[in-house]
């Protein structure tokens, strides 16, 4: 018996969240709806950093892994989601495929909202949970 492969809607995405368990669920999330093909999943925003400037120093070649959305968390410790966004905008200067950067956090305070709009305009500001609903708008 012949499978189709689900019609993914990205073919890479990752999950920046200091919580192993929110990262667990969105990624299940994230499966469910045929999302993506594939989900990183990172707790630090360091090493998110330091694997998004790896597959940029590989080149073309390793342009099929670079992730076409990120969801961020803001609060988390060492480099919050903001900062994290400013660094991540630095070291992308050039490179032409650039992700769609979320928020995703349980913040509800307008300051953080507009801290956001102030980053960019492009940066999309959701709250948690994540959401078949939510996914389907990005």
């Amino acid at each position: 018996m012949n499978r189709k492969e689900p019609n993914y809607k990205y073919r890479n995405v990752m999950l920046l969240d200091d919580s192993d368990l929110d990262n667990f669920i969105n990624e299940k999330i994230i499966e469910a709806s045929h999302f993506a093909e594939k989900v990183y999943t990172t707790t630090s925003a360091r090493s998110a950093l330091e694997f998004i400037s790896n597959l940029i120093i590989m080149g073309e070649d390793f342009s099929g892994a670079f992730p076409e959305v990120i969801f961020i968390d803001i609060n988390m410790p060492m480099m919050d989601g903001f900062q994290f966004v400013e660094l991540f905008e630095k070291k992308t200067a050039g490179y032409k495929k650039k992700p769609k950067l979320v928020i995703l956090t349980s913040s509800v305070y307008h300051e953080d909202i507009q801290r956001a709009r102030d980053i960019s305009e492009s940066l999309l500001f959701l709250n948690k949970p994540l959401s078949m609903e939510m996914l389907a708008g990005i």
